[in-house]
């Protein structure tokens, strides 16, 4: 590809984002949305105009590496430990059900293999804290009883996701599923979560100390996109996706990261208010670019919309996913409109989901159709939960949220 014409691709991707965004945003809907529909317009669905390339792919790539450090960096390493038993049963159970319900549907019902099956499970498992802690600020529910409860079973439900994409990624790698590769992520994994953040934490303080002495702007972004790049590099070479290494990074670098065994580390609190607001407009311009991908990469040309297979399977798994995650709060000791607003708010999937696609796409996994469908129960069960709860308190538990 020639330098301008792709310098026009960029442009055009990185426009379209932005304008199908605050189209959805003003609708009422989460800015992933439109950025998911900007790579269906201008790509090989409809316009034509962007093909999913080799450049975009790598640029993709980074984004979503720096979306994942973005959820690390918000991710309240207190509030996980504190979340509570509630929060921990609607987490586990929010966590189990789905996997087993898509799982178990994929396998039996449409007769898939299990490789395809442990996909289509683990794409509807996770929450999207980001949609969730957004409509309940809405709604002003964030500080409530239930919002607590929620926001306590979403940062576990993360944490839970990310596992599974990592045992996912070894298995799409190696095209089988093996018990000891399983123990051997988890081992990784755990001594990579164990040191990585520790490390990162006391690289952190002199990465404060560089900024604080150097006369040249820019210190800090360049400092925590090179960690980011490192701690991802470090991951892949465990076997672990790269992404993980900037969960990890974002993770460390939390305003509310904490050392197990009474261990501290003193670092100026606007450190990390520093990092978080230099590094937004890089995370802002790259991950938009991962969705869009994502829309290019699916053909809706390709897909027979006749065929009542796309349609049945879609609606099958969407009602697998709003089941699945509205199990775990009949388990707790709460009132009924408590338990329906609990797991409305644990409903909403968005960009873990689209990444758990994503990776069963480009490791020949998951055929074109089936990636279609379940983007369709994603984008489903992103848009209409949000809309559902925001109705719901109105008109049904508004006293929940005094």
């Amino acid at each position: 590809m020639e330098v301008h014409f792709f310098f026009l691709q960029l442009l055009t991707v990185l426009l379209a984002a932005r304008v199908f965004a605050e189209f959805t945003v003003n609708l009422g809907a989460p800015s992933v949305l439109g950025e998911l529909l900007a790579g269906i317009f201008i790509g090989p669905s409809l316009l034509g105009w962007v093909e999913p390339d080799e450049i975009l792919k790598l640029l993709a790539e980074i984004g979503i590496i720096l979306l994942l450090f973005e959820v690390g960096l918000k991710t309240d390493g207190e509030r996980l430990l504190h979340s509570g038993i509630k929060s921990t049963i609607v987490a586990v159970s929010g966590f189990i059900y789905p996997m087993l319900l898509g799982f178990s549907v994929a396998y039996w019902l449409f007769d898939q293999s299990m490789l395809v099956s442990l996909f289509i499970g683990g794409t509807i498992t996770a929450t999207s804290i980001g949609i969730t802690v957004r409509v309940l600020e809405d709604i002003k529910c964030l500080q409530s009883h239930e919002g607590q409860v929620v926001l306590g079973a979403a940062v576990l439900d993360d944490i839970f996701g990310v596992v599974l994409l990592a045992i996912l990624f070894d298995f799409s790698m190696s095209g089988d599923i093996s018990f000891f590769n399983i123990g051997k992520v988890l081992l990784f994994m755990g001594v990579f979560f164990a040191v990585a953040p520790i490390t990162a934490k006391f690289i952190a303080i002199y990465i404060q100390r560089l900024d604080d002495r150097s006369e040249i702007p820019g210190v800090i972004p360049t400092t925590i996109v090179s960690l980011v790049l490192f701690f991802s590099w470090i991951s892949h070479i465990l076997g672990a996706p790269e992404l993980l290494g900037g969960f990890a990074a974002g993770l460390a670098l939390s305003r509310r990261f904490f050392i197990p065994f009474g261990l501290s580390i003193s670092t100026h609190k606007m450190c990390a208010q520093c990092i978080e607001e230099q590094m937004k407009p890089i995370i802002q311009l790259f991950t938009p670019i991962f969705f869009v991908y994502i829309g290019l990469s699916l053909n809706l040309r390709e897909i027979d919309w006749g065929s009542p297979f796309i349609w049945g399977f879609s609606m099958i798994f969407f009602t697998v996913a709003v089941i699945g995650k509205m199990i775990g709060p009949f388990f707790l000791k709460e009132s009924i409109l408590s338990k329906w607003a609990i797991g409305m708010a644990m409903v909403p999937r968005g960009e873990i989901g689209l990444i758990f696609t994503e990776l069963g796409r480009i490791s020949g996994i998951l055929n074109n159709e089936i990636h279609a469908g379940m983007v369709i129960v994603i984008v489903m069960t992103t848009l209409l939960p949000p809309l559902v709860m925001k109705w719901y308190h109105a008109n049904y538990a508004s006293h929940l949220c005094d």
